[in-house]
């Protein structure tokens, strides 16, 4: 039998009652008069006491029982598996209450830590990269600007390759951007050596270098050919990648542009069409 309308409590709750209504326990315990219509309805929890006009009113352990029952969902259990578990005579109440408690214990430790993961990724979207500015300069290079990453978030922000590199930021530790650091200034010596050495632009060496290239921004961020090849004509368009790459190798920015293009070009890429896809 399902509650019928309630009455306001005032008027409910008659002299000599003692228990809430529907109304007054769902309030308590912080869930709807539905979802106490519903338990009712199904025999997980039948409220116990009546008032003198016959409207029936929660006791105390009625409102217990709702208490466990919201702990068995908080800890996933489906409605007829928690009436089973109350309603089993040989259920120790407290040895079951306590080992209710470590579960609960358990998750709120587990999304905790979860809660530190997502406060983390969101400060690597906003900052960027989760380094103080000595850390930066100290991993980087005596030359690094970290204000450069702030300008780079204004400019990008908003952007799918933002997200991933924030993302990917977020599970950095120091040593992995020590290694990725040092992976970087390996690949320029590679490049460096490369172009000093007339390696041509779309041969099967400059082909391997360019891949090497691709494979360092995808580090930060999936970078597909045709995105490298956008990203080789800032290598000449912008000058201040002209000064970065000149104080490596005189020219370098040039030439790992037209290896950029010639290695889009093997895999049926049009350098001249590429677009940020």
């Amino acid at each position: 039998m399902t509650l019928g309308p309630e009455p306001s409590d005032a008027l409910a709750v008659e002299a000599g009652a003692e228990g809430l209504t529907v109304g007054a326990a769902a309030s308590v315990v912080g869930v709807t008069v539905r979802t106490l219509h519903h338990w009712d309805a199904i025999g997980l929890v039948c409220p116990s006491g009546r008032t003198l006009s016959g409207y029936r009113l929660y006791a105390p352990a009625d409102v217990a029982r709702i208490h466990r029952v919201l702990i068995y969902r908080e800890l996933g259990f489906p409605l007829e598996a928690i009436g089973a578990v109350l309603d089993d005579p040989s259920n120790d109440a407290t040895k079951s209450l306590q080992q209710q408690r470590d579960q609960l214990v358990d998750r709120i430790a587990r999304l905790q830590g979860m809660v530190g993961s997502v406060d983390r990724l969101i400060e690597a979207r906003n900052a960027g990269i989760l380094l103080s500015d000595e850390e930066q300069v100290a991993i980087f290079g005596a030359d690094w600007q970290p204000s450069s990453v702030i300008e780079a978030r204004e400019r990008w922000g908003d952007t799918a390759q933002w997200a991933q590199y924030a993302e990917r930021s977020a599970g950095r530790t120091v040593e992995d951007w020590q290694e990725l650091a040092e992976n970087t200034a390996a690949l320029h010596e590679a490049l460096a050596t490369a172009k000093r050495a007339g390696v041509t632009p779309g041969s099967p060496e400059a082909n391997a270098l360019a891949e090497r290239h691709r494979a360092s921004i995808s580090a930060y961020f999936d970078c597909t050919h045709s995105m490298q090849v956008c990203i080789g004509r800032t290598y000449v368009a912008d000058p201040g990648y002209a000064t970065y790459y000149d104080a490596i190798e005189p020219g370098l920015n040039s030439w790992l542009s037209s290896a950029i293009d010639a290695n889009a070009r093997s895999r049926g890429i049009d350098p001249d069409t590429a677009t940020w896809t």
